[in-house]
């Protein structure tokens, strides 16, 4: 007897639907064809011991699945659930009905319970687009899964109940959730607030600019300056997440299996700080089985960089496309994979081996030929896609000792939202740009026009602190965002006097 039921193979951040078609004949043998990987070639024996201890068993004659479209690869363990289901259904054990109309997919424990599994969430989205009237998989993603409206998703435990649900014998209740109730409910409870930073009044806002126009910012300082801690709150005082922004993040999440249990939707923008030693594969994302990476783990959210000169070079270039394309396309000789990566890129740094600026009177600061061949481990090509480079000095004791807290992030916050929303008014009939920091050459001509007063300004300070021509575009987007927080339609010399400030990289003789 021929039975078909269905799963789902994840590839990128998609999901394809596959056919399970089970086949049960005369003879002795097993066969699984339809490109499985090994962890699937295995599943037979967890089917079977599973099988067993539920009542059930593997009929000892011959049996073909067969895995459509069988030119795609299939990898892991998530068809456990699917084939044994099938193979109970062409045997007669048990009477499924309208097994074709649902995806069944779960990792098969050998006492039939369900381990959970990764990519629930676009398989959902497929399943739904497909017209499959439900979804069957482990009690653990079934919160994941269930943010998809129109899907019924049945949380299972073990694979005796999924049984009797499609025998008709103990029905499972489908899972429904409120999603935009669960996003406004997860949307608001920071971990950090800016109100604990001490002081670093001129860094907090280059961090308010930084969040207002979607800036990359590099932060250089000595170790205990506090640039952690403040990359850190930076997710505090971004724009809250869209519905959509949440949908697309906890997607790209669930591909990876992060998605946590009891949470379905990430509503928090995400905060990514890889070790130095990351690879560039793990950066980028890629291998045999294709991964997002930490700078698509990080999409509508903060990567951050800590110790930058640390990284390996070839990891910082593989990073100059994505942060131009604000996507990274992977390929390879059997496929290519795309992943989003619209991130802001949060990079910190001592200014030399020493940690210390060059100081005369202190013994243990580096030369200034130190600190060059220190910061020129950074490419200028990487350094041209950060728009602000920003110097971070110790907090003085008078500033660490005062009982007075800081400005708290929900006032910071309100500031950006009303920037933002002057920037989403400018580029509303542009679907490719939502922030300053987005701007082509032509816009920034457009949208950056300045006055004869602004025009003196930033010529004479080109000249006179030599910045390099990489500079200009990057002031003039900097200004546009400060103009923006000022609710100025014009950008007026003090815009473009304070953003000359955070080019300090740029800067001849900066090293003193």
């Amino acid at each position: 007897m021929l039975t078909k039921v269905y799963g789902s193979a994840v590839f990128g951040v998609e999901a394809t639907t596959i056919t399970v078609e089970v086949n049960i004949d005369k003879g002795i043998a097993y066969h699984l064809v339809g490109l499985p990987d090994p962890a699937i070639k295995e599943s037979s024996y967890r089917i079977s011991a599973a099988l067993k201890n539920n009542g059930y068993k593997l009929p000892g004659k011959k049996i073909t699945i067969n895995m459509a479209p069988a030119d795609m690869r299939k990898e892991g363990s998530a068809y456990d659930l699917t084939i044994a289901m099938g193979i109970l259904d062409a045997s007669n054990q048990i009477n499924a009905i309208d097994i074709e109309n649902y995806v069944i997919m779960g990792e098969l424990s050998l006492d039939g319970s369900l381990q959970p599994i990764k990519g629930a969430l676009p398989i959902a989205i497929k399943a739904k687009e497909e017209g499959f009237k439900g979804f069957f998989l482990p009690i653990q993603n079934a919160k994941e899964a269930a943010i998809v409206e129109g899907l019924e998703v049945y949380p299972v435990k073990n694979i005796k109940q999924i049984i009797e649900h499609l025998e008709s014998k103990i029905l499972i209740e489908p899972l429904f959730i409120d999603t935009k109730k669960e996003f406004y409910k997860n949307s608001e409870n920071p971990e950090f607030d800016f109100s604990d930073v001490k002081g670093q009044e001129t860094i907090k806002r280059c961090m308010e600019i930084a969040a207002a126009g979607g800036h990359n910012i590099i932060l250089i300082g000595p170790p205990g300056s506090g640039k952690t801690m403040l990359a850190k709150r930076l997710p505090t005082i971004l724009p809250p997440m869209s519905l959509k922004e949440a949908l697309e993040t906890t997607k790209i999440h669930s591909v990876t299996g992060r998605i946590k249990s009891h949470s379905g939707l990430m509503s928090q923008r995400p905060f990514r700080s890889p070790h130095h030693t990351i690879s560039d594969v793990a950066l980028v994302g890629g291998g045999a089985y294709p991964q997002p990476g930490e700078i698509s783990l990080s999409h509508n959210g903060v990567l951050f960089l800590d110790e930058l000169p640390e990284f390996k070079r070839t990891v910082l270039e593989v990073m100059r496309q994505p942060l131009e394309d604000r996507e990274v396309t992977i390929s390879r000789a059997r496929f290519t994979v795309t992943y989003p990566s619209s991130f802001m890129l949060v990079a910190s740094m001592n200014p030399s081996p020493s940690g210390y600026f060059v100081d005369a009177n202190n013994p243990l600061a580096s030369s200034p030929q130190e600190m060059q061949r220190y910061l020129a481990k950074i490419s200028g090509p990487l350094l041209d896609r950060i728009d602000i480079h920003i110097e971070v000095q110790p907090v003085p004791f008078e500033k660490l000792s005062e009982e007075r807290k800081g400005e708290p992030s929900k006032v910071i916050r309100e500031r950006v939202i009303k920037g933002r929303e002057i920037q989403t008014e400018r580029f509303k009939e542009n679907d490719t740009i939502h922030y300053n920091a987005q701007m082509s050459v032509k816009q920034i001509r457009k949208f950056c026009e300045l006055n004869e007063q602004s025009k003196n300004l930033l010529k004479n300070a080109m000249e006179k602190l030599n910045l390099s021509a990489r500079a200009y575009d990057r002031i003039l987007k900097v200004s546009r965002t400060i103009a923006d927080l000022d609710a100025s339609e014009n950008i007026n010399p003090n815009h473009i006097a304070e953003a000359i400030q955070y080019r300090s990289l740029d800067r001849d003789g900066w090293l003193g």
